[in-house]
């Protein structure tokens, strides 16, 4: 139960701490830095999309041949539709941009903003519940150092993500404390999309592999809706395929090593 606590509290610590940099730093993040953060969170994500959901989602199946690929492949496809749907729902503006996503509303531009992280952050928890769920489970797919890496992963990536959060809704309020606790909120979504996960798949254990599949589309969605378009518009786009690339490297030695 201490393992389960510690990898669902991780994520939402890396938040809170990239939220406090607003604190430190003046009025905005540099361009450079910030794309290379973004390319670093988005390399992050996908070798966890791999490496810890569509591979062991794979494996749990216990057979061979195109059978172990489908639980997967339906799993991964109904994920990346379920963030579109999202997507297209909810109201919400995504950092940099100027015009609102989803249905139109009377929301002001940092309840928006906050809702673009929490969707963004949403996919992440699930990844990290279905892991530990895969790890409760039992069976030996998924073992407790492999969820503990993604755990770490994903509270590493957060840690500049909160800080890439922070500063423009500072910039809409001009509160750091309103601008630190909203950002640090927005942390919030991962656990209670990961123990949404757990109690779901704890009444179903059959459905393990099509959820590990299904965070990894979630997650893949928005790396490629969001971060990298982000990461890749305008100057310094080289920066953030350097972030990727470390980013990439990083949390598939967590999980190759760890797991």
């Amino acid at each position: 139960m201490e393992e389960l606590f510690l990898g669902l509290s991780l994520p939402v610590i890396g938040t809170t701490v990239g939220a406090a940099f607003v604190f430190f730093i003046k009025d905005h993040i540099p361009t450079y830095v910030q794309k290379a953060l973004l390319g670093f969170a988005s390399g992050v994500m996908i070798a966890a999309s791999v490496w810890s959901l569509l591979i062991p989602s794979m494996d749990m199946t216990g057979v061979d041949g195109i059978m172990s690929v489908v639980p997967a492949a339906v799993g991964f496809l109904f994920g990346m539709g379920f963030l579109l749907m999202l997507d297209m729902l909810v109201p919400h503006l995504h950092i940099g941009g100027k015009s609102p996503e989803g249905v139109k509303s009377g929301m002001s531009r940092t309840t928006m903003l906050t809702f673009a992280v929490a969707l963004h952050n949403l996919p992440e928890g699930m990844a990290v519940g279905v892991v530990y769920a895969g790890m409760l489970a039992g069976g030996g797919d998924v073992s407790l150092s492999a969820a503990l890496a993604l755990s770490v992963g994903i509270a590493i990536q957060n840690i500049p993500e909160g800080a890439i959060v922070s500063m423009p809704i500072y910039a809409e309020n001009r509160s750091k404390w309103k601008s630190f606790g909203i950002g640090t909120l927005t942390g919030l979504v991962e656990p209670v999309g990961a123990v949404t996960v757990i109690l779901l798949a704890s009444l179903v254990t059959s459905v393990l592999p099509f959820l590990l599949a299904f965070a990894a589309g979630a997650m893949v969605y928005v790396v490629i809706e969001e971060l990298i378009p982000e990461a890749s518009q305008g100057e310094h786009s080289n920066i953030s395929t350097i972030g990727f690339a470390l980013g990439f490297t990083l949390m598939m030695t967590l999980d190759v090593v760890l797991g």
